[in-house]
């Protein structure tokens, strides 16, 4: 499919490299010829060795210059291939649900666009042509083998099978250890990723020897798969090898035999024996490229065999269910008043394993709607279901009276605005992370949110203001500035609706009271969902649900489940007792 998308460039590559073999082929016949020159009864024909040479010269160089052109346009092939493969993969890993994302580690997924698609590349760029020309190479010296002496083909009629029936013996037997070694070197840039970004964590427990073990015997593990796979491999290059070799040596037995039988008058020029000096030394190179090819093909049946199974890696996630398609008659959100509903909504991450049962509430255009309870109660899961990031396995979930499966799915997500606990900053500047997601604000904008916010002052102490540059993630700077610049992103948009997912927990208890301040003229007229283990942060909501192993449990104001001394009362004085 890729070479067929740059076909232009695959035809030249095929031409370059047939013109370059055709020429390649010629230089035997030429080097025979003037070899039976020199060997010529009536003594040495310097006109025709010259001539002879100088059009052997002629074929190498010719060839040659076609080879580096050729060379040239492999790697502007492969380097389209690489960018286009890299795109669709990661443009399918866009549009991928959620769900996939949290069963697949990320430094897998980097592998596949890394590696996995270089080790395509290698194979189908440079060793596709490869094994085309080297056929026509194989079926052009065996043409001309066949005019200089058929008796010497018999060599080859024993030798060839031998060859191809060993290659495919290995071949079978080293495919799953190329597979094993793709999915041990996921693993361990699974692992790497992990480790990396819980750097701070590994350090402040003391557990560097730990990792380091852990590390050593993944990597232990995709070094011995990589030696399996390459060992098994690696026999059968030096073994067709080994068997060309001696076919070549047979040829030149064989050959000299026939050349003095041919000499001393016992096989006549009319017979299929007979054969001179040129001939013999045209038969032993083209037996060479005959054999050459062969072994090439045996030495990059492993290649094959490597980038076969990347290629499985990396179309396993083209080949991935995207989200499914918003429905025909889906509808646009306009003028969202924010008015959600959930009416006995049931939800499962596996079929078989329910998290939440039966949930109802209401949560009424401009209300601040708080969800509390203990860990793994489903909390986050109620997110994802009101962001559609999961489809409810029964009930419905209403946005403005509409259900929600009947709207655009973007236009879902857009009607909201969040503030998640795992912050995510990208490489840039201060300025550009708050303005992501609103693009048409101006700098204005930026400062008025960032005031809002409390990180202006911060911001403007730094060298560059609002354009300093921030490394990965937001690394140089703290958790809790980091968090107040996700906030300030947050007021940027004009959503109807606000989820906030522990959006003051990496700052300190003065800094929540100015945010919680600057959060209320964010939530005014918003529709706003509010996840906290703090409760002191939403004392003021309209309602709160509390939620435990997937049901709501209690529903009230703070004051009215602190009257009802339940679940929630208990929570609380336990934060404040």
């Amino acid at each position: 499919m890729y070479m067929v998308k740059y076909w232009y460039l695959t035809i030249l590559a095929l031409i370059f490299s047939l013109f370059a073999n055709y020429l390649a082929l010629l230089g035997p016949r030429f080097l025979g010829n003037a070899m039976d020159a020199i060997s010529n009864e009536k003594g040495v024909l310097m006109n025709e060795v010259l001539y002879n040479f100088w059009r052997m010269l002629f074929c190498y160089v010719l060839s040659f210059i076609l080879i580096y052109s050729l060379n040239v346009v492999m790697v502007i092939l492969g380097q389209k291939i690489t960018y286009l493969m890299r795109k669709q993969l990661f443009n399918r890993l866009t549009i991928l649900p959620i769900a996939y994302f949290d069963s697949h580690p990320t430094g897998d997924i980097v592998s596949r666009i890394s590696y996995d698609i270089d080790t395509v590349n290698a194979s189908l760029s440079t060793d596709l042509i490869q094994v085309v020309t080297s056929i026509y190479t194989v079926l052009g010296s065996l043409y001309f083998m066949i005019i200089i002496s058929k008796p010497l083909i018999l060599v080859f009629v024993i030798t060839v099978p031998i060859s191809i029936l060993f290659t495919k013996m290995k071949a079978k037997k080293v495919q799953p250890l190329h597979r094993i070694h793709s999915r041990k070197l996921g693993e361990l840039n699974g692992f790497a990723e992990e480790m990396l970004s819980g750097a701070k964590t590994i350090g402040a427990y003391y557990q560097y020897d730990n990792i380091t073990k852990k590390f050593d015997q993944k990597n232990n593990e995709a070094v011995e798969a990589y030696y399996n796979a390459e060992y098994y491999g690696a026999i059968i290059g030096p073994s067709v090898n080994f068997i060309n070799n001696l076919s070549i040596s047979l040829v030149m037995i064989f050959g000299g035999i026939l050349y003095l039988l041919s000499q001393q008058g016992i096989v006549g020029e009319d017979s299929l024996w007979f054969i001179k000096i040129g001939g013999i030394t045209q038969f032993v190179l083209y037996s060479r490229k005959f054999a050459g090819p062969i072994n090439e093909f045996a030495n990059i049946i492993s290649e094959f065999q490597s980038a076969y199974t990347a290629a499985e890696r990396i179309f396993r996630i083209i080949d991935e269910e995207p989200e499914p398609l918003d429905s025909k008659n889906a509808i646009k959100l306009v003028d969202i008043d924010g008015d959600v509903k959930l009416e006995d909504v049931s939800f499962g991450y596996l079929p078989n394993k329910m998290i939440i049962h039966n949930l109802s509430f209401h949560a009424k255009p401009g209300k601040t709607i708080a969800i509390v309870g203990p860990t793994g109660a489903g909390k986050t899961t109620i997110i994802n279901l009101l962001m559609r990031f999961y489809d409810i396995n029964s009930g419905q979930i209403l946005v403005d009276n509409q259900e929600i499966s009947s709207i655009i799915r973007d236009n879902l997500r857009a009607s909201y605005t969040m503030v998640l606990q795992d912050t995510w900053l990208f490489y840039g500047t201060i300025y550009d992370n708050i303005v992501y997601g609103a693009e048409n604000a101006t700098l204005e904008d930026v400062v008025a949110a960032a005031k809002a916010a409390k990180i202006h002052s911060f911001i403007e102490q730094l060298p560059n203001g609002y354009y300093t540059l921030l490394s990965d993630d937001g690394i140089n700077i703290s958790k809790g500035q980091k968090q107040l610049i996700t906030i300030a992103r947050a007021m940027l948009p004009r959503t109807k609706m606000l989820i906030l997912d522990e959006a003051t927990s990496n700052v300190d208890s003065r800094t929540e009271i100015q945010i919680q301040n600057a959060m209320g003229e964010l939530m005014k007229n918003r529709t706003c969902f509010v996840i906290a283990h703090r409760l002191s942060t939403i004392q003021n909501a309209d309602l709160i649900l509390v939620v435990k192993d997937g049901n709501v449990i209690e529903k009230g104001t703070h004051e009215e489940l602190l009257n009802q001394g339940g679940f929630y009362a208990s929570l609380f004085n336990s934060q404040f007792s």
